[in-house]
């Protein structure tokens, strides 16, 4: 069965999640995700609050930027949620928006070098394993978690361009898509996953998550409209009712999500509301 979430987007103020989370979890959502956009909101300390008010609730955050993280940092942070949190935590992980990057002094030459060398040592942390290595950006000597995660968890890695889709298939657990991409880009990046996968000599699986942005209400064409870039791919971003919604979610399984995410406009006036909407009438025809 297709595994359905919701984004709560961190134009919305901190504050505001506590009610969101509260929602998502009596409402049966599977899996509720949260972004680390700077400079908005922190995503360890926003899924920390969210896992400790809620009992069943998946928490995605979507994505950590490497280049703002040192991956030991990171490692710490994740396997303490993990611990504290069983089989709850999807953890992504990404180059992060360069021009922001930029901005606080920690944007890197290449980006997908940082991304291979992250997720291998992130990786083999979490596994338990003491990490010596000398890369070109990651620099560890003899570190080991004191306490790592009962079992390692997946690793989510988000990407636009080819070399770093590929990088996701032979790097992570499983890839993260925005909401850029619509259905003929899921099967591209499922392409470019396997020759990743293929090039490692992965079998493991490999989890697609897709997001969609989806609009409703009377203005819903107009404000999908204002949030469209572009960036965005034809087919991406829909308005309308759940069936439209629904519908929408199907092609991008069709293509090969296994997961969809569903996104609301940053101009969300309810996004608890949106939350329901999602969890109970989008699941039911789904």
């Amino acid at each position: 069965m297709t595994v359905l979430g919701a984004v709560f987007r961190p134009q919305n103020p901190p504050e505001r999640l506590r009610a969101v989370a509260r929602v998502a979890e009596e409402s049966g959502l599977e899996q509720l995700w949260l972004w680390e956009d700077c400079f908005l909101e922190s995503g360890i300390a926003s899924a920390a609050a969210v896992l400790g008010w809620t009992e069943r609730l998946h928490v995605g955050i979507g994505l950590l930027p490497v280049p703002l993280r040192n991956v030991a940092l990171t490692a710490m942070e994740a396997a303490t949620l993990d611990r504290l949190f069983p089989d709850r935590v999807l953890l992504g992980v990404g180059h992060g928006v360069q021009d922001w990057m930029g901005q606080v002094g920690a944007r890197v030459e290449s980006p997908v070098t940082l991304l291979g060398e992250y997720l291998d040592a992130l990786r083999a942390l979490l596994a338990g394993e003491r990490v010596t290595t000398s890369g070109r950006y990651v620099r560890l000597d003899g570190v080991a978690l004191d306490w790592p995660p009962f079992a390692p968890p997946k690793i989510y890695a988000g990407a636009q361009g080819p070399r770093s889709i590929r990088l996701c298939g032979s790097h992570a657990d499983g890839t993260l898509l925005d909401s850029i991409t619509d259905a003929d880009g899921v099967r591209a990046a499922r392409t470019l996953i396997d020759e990743g996968r293929t090039a490692a000599g992965r079998t493991d699986p490999h989890p697609v998550v897709a997001s969609l942005l989806a609009v409703t209400g009377p203005d819903a064409e107009a404000r999908l409209a204002a949030e469209r870039t572009p960036r965005h791919a034809p087919g991406a971003g829909v308005a309308g009712g759940a069936q439209v919604v629904a519908d929408a979610v199907h092609r991008l399984v069709d293509a090969g999500a296994d997961t969809v995410i569903i996104q609301p406009t940053a101009d969300e006036p309810d996004p608890e509301a949106f939350v329901r909407f999602v969890a109970e009438e989008v699941r039911a025809l789904v």
